[in-house]
Protein backbone atom coordinates (compact mmCIF):
# COMPACT_ATOMS: atom_id res chain seq x y z
CA UNK A 1 0.00 0.00 0.00
CA UNK A 2 2.78 2.19 0.76
CA UNK A 3 3.81 1.77 -3.02
CA UNK A 4 0.17 2.60 -4.41
CA UNK A 5 1.00 5.88 -1.72
CA UNK A 6 4.44 7.39 -3.62
CA UNK A 7 3.44 6.52 -6.85
CA UNK A 8 0.03 8.35 -6.31
CA UNK A 9 1.87 11.23 -4.48
CA UNK A 10 4.92 11.25 -6.27
CA UNK A 11 2.81 11.64 -9.87
CA UNK A 12 0.57 14.26 -8.64
CA UNK A 13 3.37 16.46 -7.08
CA UNK A 14 6.36 15.26 -9.39
CA UNK A 15 3.95 16.14 -12.24
CA UNK A 16 2.78 19.92 -11.02
CA UNK A 17 6.34 20.71 -9.83
CA UNK A 18 7.17 19.49 -13.54
CA UNK A 19 5.03 22.06 -15.10
CA UNK A 20 6.15 24.73 -12.30
CA UNK A 21 9.75 24.61 -12.72
CA UNK A 22 9.13 25.23 -17.09
CA UNK A 23 6.97 27.79 -16.19
CA UNK A 24 9.91 29.64 -14.44
CA UNK A 25 12.83 28.22 -16.60
CA UNK A 26 10.32 29.88 -19.44
CA UNK A 27 10.21 33.46 -17.67
CA UNK A 28 13.74 33.80 -17.23
CA UNK A 29 14.34 32.50 -20.66
CA UNK A 30 12.11 34.38 -22.02
CA UNK A 31 13.36 37.70 -20.31
CA UNK A 32 17.05 37.05 -21.27
CA UNK A 33 15.24 36.72 -25.05
CA UNK A 34 13.44 39.63 -25.20
CA UNK A 35 16.27 41.86 -23.95
CA UNK A 36 18.14 40.37 -26.81
CA UNK A 37 16.43 40.74 -29.60
CA UNK A 38 15.09 44.29 -28.43
CA UNK A 39 15.83 45.95 -31.27
CA UNK A 40 13.59 43.20 -33.77
CA UNK A 41 10.76 43.56 -31.34
CA UNK A 42 10.98 46.99 -32.04
CA UNK A 43 11.06 47.25 -35.36
CA UNK A 44 8.59 44.12 -35.90
CA UNK A 45 6.36 44.25 -33.34
CA UNK A 46 6.39 47.95 -32.42
CA UNK A 47 7.05 47.13 -28.59
CA UNK A 48 9.53 49.81 -27.34
CA UNK A 49 9.07 48.92 -23.38
CA UNK A 50 9.77 45.44 -23.66
CA UNK A 51 9.97 45.50 -19.67
CA UNK A 52 6.18 45.32 -19.74
CA UNK A 53 5.91 41.99 -21.12
CA UNK A 54 8.47 40.90 -18.82
CA UNK A 55 6.55 42.41 -16.12
CA UNK A 56 2.70 40.88 -17.22
CA UNK A 57 4.54 37.14 -17.73
CA UNK A 58 5.92 37.35 -14.37
CA UNK A 59 3.03 38.75 -13.04
CA UNK A 60 0.69 36.30 -14.55
CA UNK A 61 3.36 32.77 -14.25
CA UNK A 62 3.50 33.71 -10.50
CA UNK A 63 0.01 34.15 -9.89
CA UNK A 64 -0.86 30.70 -11.61
CA UNK A 65 2.05 28.71 -10.04
CA UNK A 66 0.38 30.23 -6.55
CA UNK A 67 -3.26 28.66 -7.58
CA UNK A 68 -1.75 26.01 -8.41
CA UNK A 69 0.25 24.47 -5.37
CA UNK A 70 -2.51 25.82 -3.06
CA UNK A 71 -5.07 24.19 -4.81
CA UNK A 72 -2.38 20.90 -4.67
CA UNK A 73 -2.01 21.30 -1.20
CA UNK A 74 -5.21 21.45 -0.27
CA UNK A 75 -5.99 18.58 -2.50
CA UNK A 76 -3.58 16.66 -1.16
CA UNK A 77 -4.90 17.00 2.97
CA UNK A 78 -8.05 16.59 1.74
CA UNK A 79 -7.29 13.13 0.92
CA UNK A 80 -4.61 12.50 3.39
CA UNK A 81 -6.63 14.29 6.32
CA UNK A 82 -9.52 12.01 5.83
CA UNK A 83 -11.97 14.43 4.44
CA UNK A 84 -12.63 12.94 1.53
CA UNK A 85 -13.08 9.51 3.14
CA UNK A 86 -15.16 11.06 5.76
CA UNK A 87 -17.29 12.87 2.93
CA UNK A 88 -18.07 9.56 1.03
CA UNK A 89 -19.05 7.71 4.28
CA UNK A 90 -21.66 10.64 5.11
CA UNK A 91 -22.75 10.06 1.63
CA UNK A 92 -22.94 6.17 1.86
CA UNK A 93 -24.94 7.22 5.86
CA UNK A 94 -27.58 8.80 3.73
CA UNK A 95 -28.86 6.14 2.28
CA UNK A 96 -28.92 7.65 -1.49
CA UNK A 97 -28.77 5.43 -4.23
CA UNK A 98 -24.59 5.48 -4.87
CA UNK A 99 -25.05 6.96 -8.08
CA UNK A 100 -26.81 9.56 -6.32
CA UNK A 101 -24.31 9.68 -4.09
CA UNK A 102 -21.68 10.28 -6.49
CA UNK A 103 -22.97 12.87 -8.28
CA UNK A 104 -23.64 15.00 -5.18
CA UNK A 105 -20.34 14.35 -4.10
CA UNK A 106 -19.46 15.62 -7.89
CA UNK A 107 -21.27 18.65 -7.30
CA UNK A 108 -19.46 19.30 -3.75
CA UNK A 109 -16.06 19.08 -5.42
CA UNK A 110 -17.04 21.96 -8.53
CA UNK A 111 -18.56 23.93 -6.02
CA UNK A 112 -15.38 24.05 -4.14
CA UNK A 113 -13.11 24.26 -7.35
CA UNK A 114 -14.75 27.05 -7.90
CA UNK A 115 -14.80 28.51 -4.36
CA UNK A 116 -10.96 28.09 -4.41
CA UNK A 117 -10.55 29.25 -7.86
CA UNK A 118 -12.42 32.82 -7.03
CA UNK A 119 -9.57 34.58 -4.68
CA UNK A 120 -7.17 33.60 -7.76
CA UNK A 121 -9.62 35.03 -10.59
CA UNK A 122 -10.40 38.01 -8.47
CA UNK A 123 -6.47 38.82 -7.95
CA UNK A 124 -6.03 38.24 -11.98
CA UNK A 125 -8.54 40.25 -13.28
CA UNK A 126 -8.54 43.06 -11.02
CA UNK A 127 -5.14 43.76 -10.06
CA UNK A 128 -3.03 41.94 -13.21
CA UNK A 129 -5.01 42.62 -16.01
CA UNK A 130 -6.32 46.28 -14.23
CA UNK A 131 -2.40 46.91 -14.15
CA UNK A 132 -1.15 46.26 -17.03
CA UNK A 133 -4.75 47.66 -18.85
CA UNK A 134 -6.58 44.98 -19.85
CA UNK A 135 -9.26 44.59 -17.47
CA UNK A 136 -12.85 46.08 -18.38
CA UNK A 137 -15.01 44.10 -16.47
CA UNK A 138 -16.86 45.29 -13.44
CA UNK A 139 -17.11 43.47 -9.83
CA UNK A 140 -20.46 42.75 -10.64
CA UNK A 141 -19.85 41.72 -14.44
CA UNK A 142 -17.59 39.39 -12.89
CA UNK A 143 -19.42 37.67 -9.61
CA UNK A 144 -22.06 36.92 -12.20
CA UNK A 145 -19.79 35.18 -14.68
CA UNK A 146 -18.64 32.87 -11.79
CA UNK A 147 -22.05 32.25 -10.68
CA UNK A 148 -22.80 31.41 -14.06
CA UNK A 149 -20.07 29.41 -15.16
CA UNK A 150 -20.70 27.09 -11.95
CA UNK A 151 -24.08 26.98 -13.09
CA UNK A 152 -23.04 25.69 -16.56
CA UNK A 153 -20.45 23.17 -14.94
CA UNK A 154 -23.18 21.59 -12.97
CA UNK A 155 -25.68 21.45 -15.55
CA UNK A 156 -23.28 19.67 -17.87
CA UNK A 157 -20.97 17.90 -15.74
CA UNK A 158 -23.65 16.47 -13.17
CA UNK A 159 -25.74 14.34 -15.72
CA UNK A 160 -22.21 12.64 -17.06
CA UNK A 161 -21.36 11.87 -14.12
CA UNK A 162 -24.46 10.06 -13.47
CA UNK A 163 -24.53 8.42 -16.34
CA UNK A 164 -20.76 7.08 -16.03
CA UNK A 165 -21.09 5.86 -12.79
CA UNK A 166 -24.36 4.20 -13.80
CA UNK A 167 -22.10 2.50 -16.25
CA UNK A 168 -19.69 1.50 -13.50
CA UNK A 169 -22.10 0.14 -11.87
CA UNK A 170 -24.45 -2.01 -14.11
CA UNK A 171 -22.29 -3.34 -16.52
CA UNK A 172 -18.85 -5.29 -17.09
CA UNK A 173 -15.82 -3.33 -17.29
CA UNK A 174 -15.01 -3.91 -20.77
CA UNK A 175 -18.80 -2.75 -21.76
CA UNK A 176 -18.37 0.24 -19.29
CA UNK A 177 -15.09 1.42 -20.70
CA UNK A 178 -16.00 1.55 -24.26
CA UNK A 179 -19.71 3.32 -23.44
CA UNK A 180 -17.62 5.39 -21.30
CA UNK A 181 -15.48 6.58 -23.24
CA UNK A 182 -18.33 6.62 -26.54
CA UNK A 183 -20.29 9.27 -23.84
CA UNK A 184 -17.11 11.08 -23.05
CA UNK A 185 -16.46 11.71 -26.94
CA UNK A 186 -19.96 11.93 -27.74
CA UNK A 187 -20.21 14.92 -25.41
CA UNK A 188 -17.43 16.42 -26.73
CA UNK A 189 -19.20 16.31 -30.24
CA UNK A 190 -22.30 17.85 -28.78
CA UNK A 191 -20.50 21.21 -27.02
CA UNK A 192 -19.05 21.83 -30.41
CA UNK A 193 -22.51 22.20 -31.32
CA UNK A 194 -23.93 23.72 -28.09
CA UNK A 195 -20.93 25.94 -27.30
CA UNK A 196 -21.29 28.54 -29.87
CA UNK A 197 -25.37 28.75 -30.50
CA UNK A 198 -26.09 28.02 -26.18
CA UNK A 199 -23.56 29.12 -23.90
CA UNK A 200 -20.81 31.17 -25.21
CA UNK A 201 -24.12 33.66 -25.70
CA UNK A 202 -24.93 33.38 -22.19
CA UNK A 203 -21.88 34.96 -21.48
CA UNK A 204 -21.37 37.64 -24.30
CA UNK A 205 -23.49 39.09 -27.80
CA UNK A 206 -22.68 38.18 -31.02
CA UNK A 207 -23.64 39.44 -34.18
CA UNK A 208 -22.77 39.27 -37.71
CA UNK A 209 -19.89 41.10 -39.07
CA UNK A 210 -21.29 44.42 -40.57
CA UNK A 211 -18.49 46.46 -41.35
CA UNK A 212 -19.31 47.05 -45.29
CA UNK A 213 -15.70 46.98 -46.15
CA UNK A 214 -14.83 44.59 -43.98
CA UNK A 215 -17.67 41.95 -45.42
CA UNK A 216 -16.85 42.68 -48.94
CA UNK A 217 -13.64 42.18 -48.52
CA UNK A 218 -14.34 39.12 -46.49
CA UNK A 219 -16.77 37.52 -48.87
CA UNK A 220 -14.61 37.94 -51.62
CA UNK A 221 -12.18 35.94 -49.71
CA UNK A 222 -14.76 33.13 -48.99
CA UNK A 223 -16.08 33.21 -52.31
CA UNK A 224 -11.91 32.21 -53.65
CA UNK A 225 -11.95 29.40 -51.29
CA UNK A 226 -15.24 28.21 -51.80
CA UNK A 227 -16.80 28.69 -48.29
CA UNK A 228 -19.90 30.87 -47.09
CA UNK A 229 -19.17 33.86 -45.40
CA UNK A 230 -22.43 33.71 -43.02
CA UNK A 231 -20.54 32.26 -40.53
CA UNK A 232 -18.13 35.37 -39.26
CA UNK A 233 -19.17 37.13 -35.53
CA UNK A 234 -18.37 39.92 -34.23
CA UNK A 235 -18.23 39.18 -30.22
CA UNK A 236 -18.28 41.90 -27.85
CA UNK A 237 -14.82 40.84 -25.46
CA UNK A 238 -14.70 44.50 -24.65
CA UNK A 239 -16.83 44.79 -21.78
CA UNK A 240 -14.54 42.55 -19.90
CA UNK A 241 -11.00 42.89 -21.48
CA UNK A 242 -8.80 45.18 -24.20
CA UNK A 243 -7.76 41.70 -25.43
CA UNK A 244 -6.98 41.18 -28.89
CA UNK A 245 -8.29 37.45 -30.41
CA UNK A 246 -10.04 35.54 -32.65
CA UNK A 247 -11.15 32.04 -33.30
CA UNK A 248 -12.77 29.14 -34.87
CA UNK A 249 -15.32 26.98 -33.23
CA UNK A 250 -18.01 24.26 -34.02
CA UNK A 251 -18.71 22.37 -37.37
CA UNK A 252 -21.42 22.00 -40.13
CA UNK A 253 -24.28 24.17 -39.76
CA UNK A 254 -22.75 25.75 -36.29
CA UNK A 255 -19.08 26.64 -37.58
CA UNK A 256 -18.30 29.79 -36.88
CA UNK A 257 -15.03 32.36 -36.84
CA UNK A 258 -15.63 35.01 -33.87
CA UNK A 259 -13.78 38.23 -33.96
CA UNK A 260 -13.09 40.30 -30.77
CA UNK A 261 -14.65 43.85 -31.14
CA UNK A 262 -11.08 45.01 -30.21
CA UNK A 263 -9.52 43.05 -32.66
CA UNK A 264 -11.53 44.80 -35.11
CA UNK A 265 -10.39 48.02 -34.16
CA UNK A 266 -6.76 46.91 -34.14
CA UNK A 267 -6.37 45.46 -37.39
CA UNK A 268 -6.26 46.50 -41.07
CA UNK A 269 -8.93 45.44 -43.67
CA UNK A 270 -6.02 43.29 -45.21
CA UNK A 271 -4.60 42.04 -41.99
CA UNK A 272 -8.43 40.85 -41.31
CA UNK A 273 -8.35 38.78 -44.29
CA UNK A 274 -5.34 37.57 -43.15
CA UNK A 275 -7.11 36.27 -39.89
CA UNK A 276 -9.63 35.09 -41.13
CA UNK A 277 -8.05 32.91 -44.11
CA UNK A 278 -6.25 31.50 -41.49
CA UNK A 279 -9.58 30.28 -39.79
CA UNK A 280 -10.74 28.97 -43.04
CA UNK A 281 -8.37 26.61 -43.55
CA UNK A 282 -9.03 25.27 -39.98
CA UNK A 283 -12.76 23.99 -41.73
CA UNK A 284 -10.68 23.35 -45.12
CA UNK A 285 -8.16 20.72 -44.05
CA UNK A 286 -10.97 19.04 -41.27
CA UNK A 287 -8.36 20.03 -38.22
CA UNK A 288 -11.64 19.84 -35.82
CA UNK A 289 -12.43 16.48 -36.75
CA UNK A 290 -8.37 15.36 -37.06
CA UNK A 291 -8.54 16.99 -33.03
CA UNK A 292 -11.10 15.15 -32.24
CA UNK A 293 -9.50 11.94 -33.75
CA UNK A 294 -6.22 12.68 -31.68
CA UNK A 295 -8.58 13.46 -28.32
CA UNK A 296 -10.66 9.88 -28.78
CA UNK A 297 -7.51 8.31 -29.54
CA UNK A 298 -6.36 10.05 -26.01
CA UNK A 299 -9.49 9.20 -24.13
CA UNK A 300 -9.24 5.35 -25.30
CA UNK A 301 -6.23 5.15 -23.07
CA UNK A 302 -7.39 7.09 -20.56
CA UNK A 303 -10.91 4.83 -20.02
CA UNK A 304 -8.76 1.82 -20.16
CA UNK A 305 -6.44 3.13 -17.79
CA UNK A 306 -9.73 3.57 -15.11
CA UNK A 307 -10.78 -0.11 -16.26
CA UNK A 308 -7.35 -1.72 -15.00
CA UNK A 309 -7.36 0.45 -11.90
CA UNK A 310 -11.26 -0.31 -10.87
CA UNK A 311 -10.22 -4.17 -11.35
CA UNK A 312 -7.77 -3.51 -8.44
CA UNK A 313 -8.01 -4.43 -4.96
CA UNK A 314 -5.59 -1.78 -3.64
CA UNK A 315 -7.43 1.27 -4.82
CA UNK A 316 -10.48 1.29 -2.47
CA UNK A 317 -8.14 0.39 -0.05
CA UNK A 318 -5.68 3.42 -0.52
CA UNK A 319 -7.59 6.06 1.37
CA UNK A 320 -10.37 3.35 3.07
CA UNK A 321 -13.28 3.70 0.52
CA UNK A 322 -16.60 1.72 1.40
CA UNK A 323 -16.93 -0.83 -1.09
CA UNK A 324 -19.87 0.42 -2.60
CA UNK A 325 -18.96 3.87 -3.67
CA UNK A 326 -17.50 2.94 -7.22
CA UNK A 327 -17.57 6.53 -7.93
CA UNK A 328 -14.78 7.45 -4.96
CA UNK A 329 -12.95 5.07 -6.69
CA UNK A 330 -13.33 5.90 -10.06
CA UNK A 331 -12.41 9.75 -8.56
CA UNK A 332 -9.21 8.59 -7.36
CA UNK A 333 -8.49 6.58 -10.34
CA UNK A 334 -8.58 9.98 -12.16
CA UNK A 335 -5.81 11.51 -10.02
CA UNK A 336 -3.52 8.33 -11.06
CA UNK A 337 -4.24 8.85 -13.95
CA UNK A 338 -4.80 12.66 -15.11
CA UNK A 339 -0.78 13.00 -14.62
CA UNK A 340 -0.08 10.92 -17.77
CA UNK A 341 -2.56 13.51 -19.68
CA UNK A 342 0.45 16.31 -18.77
CA UNK A 343 2.96 14.35 -19.40
CA UNK A 344 1.68 13.40 -22.86
CA UNK A 345 0.47 16.97 -23.37
CA UNK A 346 3.45 17.29 -26.26
CA UNK A 347 1.77 15.05 -28.34
CA UNK A 348 -0.96 16.74 -29.07
CA UNK A 349 0.47 19.94 -28.92
CA UNK A 350 2.65 18.48 -32.34
CA UNK A 351 -0.63 17.88 -33.93
CA UNK A 352 -1.79 21.82 -33.18
CA UNK A 353 1.49 22.92 -34.15
CA UNK A 354 1.28 21.80 -37.16
CA UNK A 355 -2.44 22.57 -38.14
CA UNK A 356 -1.30 25.87 -37.15
CA UNK A 357 1.40 26.23 -39.60
CA UNK A 358 -0.72 24.75 -42.12
CA UNK A 359 -3.26 27.42 -41.82
CA UNK A 360 -0.83 30.42 -41.87
CA UNK A 361 0.58 28.76 -44.98
CA UNK A 362 -2.86 28.88 -46.35
CA UNK A 363 -3.44 32.17 -45.45
CA UNK A 364 -0.36 33.53 -47.63
CA UNK A 365 -1.76 31.70 -50.90
CA UNK A 366 -5.26 32.94 -50.62
CA UNK A 367 -4.02 36.63 -50.35
CA UNK A 368 -0.94 35.92 -52.14
CA UNK A 369 1.17 38.10 -49.80
CA UNK A 370 2.59 37.83 -46.57
CA UNK A 371 2.63 40.84 -45.36
CA UNK A 372 -0.96 40.76 -43.77
CA UNK A 373 -0.94 37.97 -42.27
CA UNK A 374 2.49 38.85 -40.55
CA UNK A 375 0.76 42.03 -38.92
CA UNK A 376 -1.80 40.51 -37.97
CA UNK A 377 0.65 38.15 -35.74
CA UNK A 378 2.58 40.88 -34.28
CA UNK A 379 -0.48 43.06 -33.76
CA UNK A 380 -1.99 40.38 -32.01
CA UNK A 381 1.46 39.38 -30.00
CA UNK A 382 2.17 43.43 -28.82
CA UNK A 383 -1.24 44.45 -27.94
CA UNK A 384 -1.72 41.29 -25.93
CA UNK A 385 1.69 41.66 -24.31
CA UNK A 386 2.64 38.15 -25.23
CA UNK A 387 5.80 36.80 -24.73
CA UNK A 388 7.47 35.52 -28.34
CA UNK A 389 10.41 34.09 -26.07
CA UNK A 390 9.05 31.51 -24.60
CA UNK A 391 11.48 28.36 -23.79
CA UNK A 392 11.14 25.48 -26.31
CA UNK A 393 10.70 22.66 -23.50
CA UNK A 394 7.54 24.89 -21.89
CA UNK A 395 6.61 25.22 -25.36
CA UNK A 396 6.30 21.73 -25.90
CA UNK A 397 4.42 21.38 -23.36
CA UNK A 398 2.14 24.06 -22.49
CA UNK A 399 2.16 25.97 -26.19
CA UNK A 400 -0.30 24.82 -28.94
CA UNK A 401 0.96 27.18 -31.38
CA UNK A 402 4.13 28.12 -33.17
CA UNK A 403 6.14 31.14 -31.71
CA UNK A 404 5.50 34.52 -33.08
CA UNK A 405 8.86 34.92 -34.45
CA UNK A 406 8.70 31.51 -36.26
CA UNK A 407 5.36 32.26 -37.74
CA UNK A 408 6.20 35.57 -39.21
CA UNK A 409 9.32 33.92 -40.50
CA UNK A 410 7.73 31.32 -42.12
CA UNK A 411 4.83 33.19 -43.80
CA UNK A 412 7.10 34.98 -45.20
CA UNK A 413 9.35 32.31 -46.43
CA UNK A 414 5.99 31.03 -47.83
CA UNK A 415 5.63 34.16 -49.51
CA UNK A 416 9.01 34.23 -51.24
CA UNK A 417 8.49 30.75 -52.34
CA UNK A 418 5.58 31.41 -54.34
CA UNK A 419 7.11 34.60 -55.60
CA UNK A 420 10.13 32.22 -56.65
CA UNK A 421 8.07 30.06 -58.29
CA UNK A 422 7.05 32.78 -60.55
CA UNK A 423 10.39 33.94 -60.95
CA UNK A 424 9.93 37.35 -59.28
CA UNK A 425 10.94 36.99 -55.57
CA UNK A 426 13.11 36.68 -52.48
CA UNK A 427 13.14 34.87 -49.34
CA UNK A 428 11.56 37.75 -47.45
CA UNK A 429 12.64 38.74 -44.02
CA UNK A 430 12.89 36.51 -41.04
CA UNK A 431 12.83 36.22 -37.39
CA UNK A 432 15.24 36.90 -34.74
CA UNK A 433 15.47 32.74 -34.92
CA UNK A 434 13.95 29.77 -34.96
CA UNK A 435 14.98 28.69 -31.59
CA UNK A 436 12.70 31.30 -29.71
CA UNK A 437 9.25 29.72 -27.90
CA UNK A 438 5.76 29.94 -28.43
CA UNK A 439 3.49 33.12 -28.23
CA UNK A 440 0.72 33.12 -25.23
CA UNK A 441 -2.08 31.05 -27.21
CA UNK A 442 -4.71 33.66 -26.42
CA UNK A 443 -2.99 35.82 -28.79
CA UNK A 444 -3.63 34.14 -32.12
CA UNK A 445 -6.19 31.21 -33.00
Amino acid sequence: MLVAHVVLVGLVVGTTALYSALSILNVRYGGRAVRENADWLAEELGVDDHEEILGYQRARTGASLLQTWVSLTLLLGALYAGVFTAAVEFLADTGLDPILQGVVFVAGLLVAQRVVAAPFSAYSTFAIEANFGFNEQSPKLWLKDQLLGLAIGLVITLPLAGILFWLVETFATPIWVGAGWALVIGVGLLMQILYPRVIAPLFNEFEPLEDEDARAAIEDLFEQAGFSASGIYTMDASRRSTHLNAYFVGFGSTKRVVLFDTLLEELSTRELEGVLAHELAHWKFNHIWQRVGASALQMGVVFAAFGWLLGTDWLPELFGLPAEATYAHLLVAVLLVYPLLELTAPLLNQLSLAHEREADGYAVEQLGDAEPMAGALATLASENLANPFPHPWYAAFSQSHPPIPERMRLVRERAGDASDRDGDGDSGAGGPGTDAGDTDPAASD
